[in-house]
């Protein structure tokens, strides 16, 4: 009999993950989220829902009971109500895991202590500390929330001094710390997997394009020297190695100027920079991290063909129901989420576009920028 699989969070990776569990029969039997949101993205695609928010802490302790396994896909939940539970359902990446990488300032901390590069940063309790991290780092500089922060939402960039009160004045009492900046050239990043027996594999380096702070585009394969894929490489592995965590984790990375390779930060769960893994690679990150998860073999992370994914965003002056979208030009594989209204920057779905006869990514671009046009987010009317 297969395991009950029980999910944190239900929005647009949780449907994805549900969707690589319902072709893992033998393995999972049933899939239930923890979301908020009625009829959450996951719900769609068949997982059974509780309706609660990803903190509360009957809601956590049902799933427990429910499930065989949890998992997230965000990294929103309690640690320490996660870390009650584990005797009734087995927790992978563990509570432990969760509570260093949710808190920006413990997971550097952590990266740090493991000799695993990192930006400078510091500890911040209140303005004068920021003003002496300015002092120390120069400008600009990164004021980062360590909690509840994705998609740019928790950065605040201090370019001089006029700006130092917004900027703490802008978090409202959040724990804070301060980034030194890295004039980088380019982000990228690694999907890391690393099984319950200890098995670690990485998909290839990947380069992201962000706008407003929002991925937009993954590259895959990353332009970059082979020096600087050994590099990023090198660090994934042995931050899978020391967090010991199962599951997907993206591990997201600045290369400097200087080809230097420093992480940005870490997302202990399957991450949208590996989309592309749907339908570039073997075994998508998906399948991997239940895979992973399970305590099965890891699958192949061999990337069979160049492919670029690019996210589909809610425009910045509208917000309501909008009109469907299609695509079907050949090797483009659309893939929408469900999500009835759109938002400012909201993520809406994404497609790949998967090179055919060893087209290099360089073609790839030129194609991109053609099927860019054909999904604006237009409203319904």
């Amino acid at each position: 009999m297969g395991k009950i699989l029980g999910i944190i969070g239900g929005g647009q990776l949780g449907m994805m993950i549900t969707e690589a569990a319902k072709k893992m029969p033998e393995h999972i039997s049933k899939i239930i989220v923890l979301d908020p949101t009625e009829n959450c993205p996951a719900a769609q695609v068949g997982a059974e829902q509780i309706i609660a928010d990803f903190k509360n802490k009957d809601a956590i302790v049902d799933l427990a009971n429910k499930s065989d396994i949890i998992t997230y896909e965000i990294e929103s939940g309690d640690s320490d109500v996660l870390k009650s539970v584990e005797k009734n359902s087995e927790i992978n990446p563990s509570p432990e895991t969760l509570r260093i990488i949710q808190d920006k300032f413990l997971q550097k901390s952590f990266l740090l202590e493991n000799n695993i590069p990192v930006p400078e940063f510091i500890k911040i309790k209140n303005i004068d500390d920021v003003k002496k991290g300015l002092k120390k780092f120069g400008y600009p500089a990164l004021l980062k929330a360590r909690r509840d922060a994705y998609d740019g939402r928790g950065n605040f960039k201090i370019n001089s001094q006029d700006d130092v009160q917004k900027a703490f004045d802008y978090f409202k009492g959040q724990n804070l710390l301060l980034e030194k900046f890295v004039p980088f050239c380019m982000e990228v990043s690694v999907i890391g997997s690393r099984n319950t027996k200890g098995q670690i594999k990485t998909y290839p380096l990947v380069e992201n394009i962000h706008d407003d702070n929002i991925l937009r585009e993954t590259i895959a394969p990353a332009r970059v020297t082979e020096e600087v894929t050994k590099k990023a490489e090198q660090i994934a592995e042995k931050t899978m190695a020391v967090l010991k965590g199962a599951g997907i984790f993206g591990i997201e990375m600045f290369v400097t100027q200087n080809d230097d390779v420093l992480i940005n930060e870490i997302a202990p769960r399957v991450h949208n920079s590996g989309h592309h893994t749907l339908q570039s690679s073997e075994t998508s990150q998906f399948e991997q991290h239940l895979r992973a998860i399970l305590g099965l073999d890891l699958g192949s992370t061999k990337l069979i063909h160049n492919t670029i994914m690019y996210n589909i965003l809610g425009i910045k002056s509208f917000e309501g129901k909008y009109a469907p979208i299609t695509l079907s030009e050949p090797n483009v594989y659309l893939k929408m989420y469900g999500k009835q209204i759109s938002k400012p920057l909201r993520k809406l779905g994404h497609f790949n576009l998967v090179a055919e006869h060893g087209e290099t990514v360089e073609q790839l671009l030129k194609k991109l920028k053609i099927l860019k046009e054909k999904v604006t987010i237009e409203p319904l009317h």
